[in-house]
């Protein structure tokens, strides 16, 4: 894992595509026990380089009940979005990730991850790659109780920018969410297979 893990952060595949230089972040572990898959990094996360360290990622640790420490331990979290670089901006937000960063890393990083208990399925790039479904977010969100019994679920961004659709969908809140921080805490309370 540590070799691959170097090989992807000094990837330059997209070079002639991307905005700003490349700058591959990820964090993994084989003993990671719940994989985020998201879309790609934001240009905050470019310029932190670290995922999720802006108001998104407050958010989101706050969907999952934890506190920065746990979120950035690799033990416990395998965050590895759909493209690694920031991908620049389109008229309607930060554009999407550049495929080929998926089709040349995904599946070899997936296959490091043998303790993955619980895959978080964050935006449209994420769900067409582990579900292959035409649905909707909102639609694979309401099925949260039949994801979670294959591991999986789905949740929208934790951007500031979906604040209207939280607002509309109440529901998340008052039953996913419990339900998500109680599967965290368990799932983190035991020790990896390896």
């Amino acid at each position: 894992m540590d070799k691959l893990l170097n090989q992807v952060r000094q990837c330059t595949l997209c070079i002639n595509e991307l905005p700003l230089s490349p700058k591959p972040i990820l964090q993994a572990s084989s003993h990671s026990k719940i994989l985020i898959a998201g879309q790609a990094p934001g240009k905050v996360t470019h310029e932190k380089g670290m995922p999720f360290d802006d108001k998104s990622g407050e958010r989101l640790r706050q969907w999952l009940g934890i506190n920065k420490q746990q979120f950035y331990n690799d033990k416990h979290f395998a965050i590895v979005p759909m493209g690694f670089c920031y991908p620049g901006k389109d008229q309607y937000g930060d554009r999407a990730p550049i495929p080929l960063c998926a089709q040349t890393w995904r599946k070899k990083l997936l296959a490091q991850l043998p303790n993955v208990q619980l895959t978080l399925v964050l935006g449209k790039y994420a769900i067409d790659w582990h579900l292959d479904s035409k649905a909707s977010i909102t639609e694979l969100a309401q099925q949260w109780q039949t994801l979670l019994q294959q591991q999986l679920l789905v949740l929208p961004h934790p951007s500031p920018r979906n604040n209207r659709w939280l607002k509309k969908n109440v529901w998340f809140e008052q039953q996913v969410l419990p339900q998500l921080q109680q599967q965290v805490q368990r799932i983190l309370a035991h020790k990896c297979r390896l």
